[in-house]
């Protein structure tokens, strides 16, 4: 029965993920801000690899690509319960804004398979539909990152492309791991650990705020990544691992979520909702 309760418990933490609004969005124990030693990363290269400043480059890089789309998954464990979502859309990397439907899996509680979430990213908001738990089918939900103890790194379910390779910024120790491709696309994979403290301090004024959050309300402002540059250093594939402690429950939370970009220049209009159409009312817990 213990056992049971227990992993009801930690279903109904992801559940609350699941349904849009993180946990930690409602204020995780605060994690170690990041460090104030603003260094550049030390990358360990072999041949071929580029240097150290790609790494800090790469969300410059994808500003110039313009747009691109995007799948995006992530996957969180608590205890004994493990779930993944993903997400499909477009992305414009110059105005930061993007579009993407979530596909949630089944409750790990057991509830009806959750209907899929529009999501809209702009600079500093998520705006969110078929939010569910009380909120009108026609209405959105907007939430400002920068309020987010995440920095809306997680709590949409999936990582704003643009914030995910904006935590490069922040890379400290990198290791060139070697060649192979992504999706058919031959690429560079690095291996390294990015300060959030420092990424936010480095980012582009839609993210400062955001990150910043981030770097307090983490478990840790240390976030392991794995990149894949092509080899005109646009990101092909990112992951980072995150973790924050759920103080509901006093349990850490680990995630790890991956953003695939390909298709770069594809059109990627996004419009964002009048004020009349954003939900202004409680939104109840799943």
């Amino acid at each position: 029965m213990v056992a049971q309760q227990g992993r009801r418990t930690d279903a109904r933490v992801l559940a609350v993920a699941m349904a849009g609004l993180m946990c930690c969005a409602a204020g995780c124990s605060a994690g170690r801000a990041g460090a104030e030693d603003a260094r550049p990363a030390a990358v360990s290269t072999r041949s071929g690899a580029v240097s150290a400043e790609a790494l800090h480059r790469a969300a410059a890089t994808l500003e110039r690509a313009g747009s691109a789309r995007t799948r995006t998954s992530m996957e969180m464990a608590t205890g004994g319960t493990r779930v993944t979502i993903r997400g499909e859309g477009v992305y414009d990397f110059r105005k930061q804004s993007g579009q993407l439907t979530v596909e949630l899996p089944q409750d790990p509680a057991g509830a009806e398979e959750h209907r899929p979430i529009t999501e809209l990213l702009a600079p500093g908001a998520l705006f969110m539909k078929n939010r569910g738990a009380g909120v009108p089918a026609d209405k959105w939900v907007r939430v400002d990152t920068a309020t987010l103890s995440d920095g809306n790194l997680v709590t949409g379910g999936a990582t704003d492309p643009f914030a995910a390779a904006e935590l490069l910024r922040g890379a400290r120790t990198a290791t060139y791991v070697g060649r192979t491709d992504v999706a058919g696309v031959p690429v560079a994979h690095y291996r390294g650990t990015a300060d959030l403290g420092l990424a936010a301090r480095s980012a582009s004024k839609g993210n400062r705020e955001a990150l910043r959050a981030a770097a307090k309300g983490f478990a840790t402002a240390e976030v392991p990544f794995d990149v894949y540059l092509d080899d005109e250093g646009r990101i092909r594939e990112l992951r980072h691992r995150f973790s924050f402690v759920n103080g509901q429950h006093r349990g850490t939370v680990a995630v790890v979520s991956t953003t695939l970009l390909y298709d770069f220049g594809v059109p990627a209009p996004v419009r964002l909702p009048e004020s009349g159409d954003i939900f202004a009312g409680k939104i109840a817990e799943p």
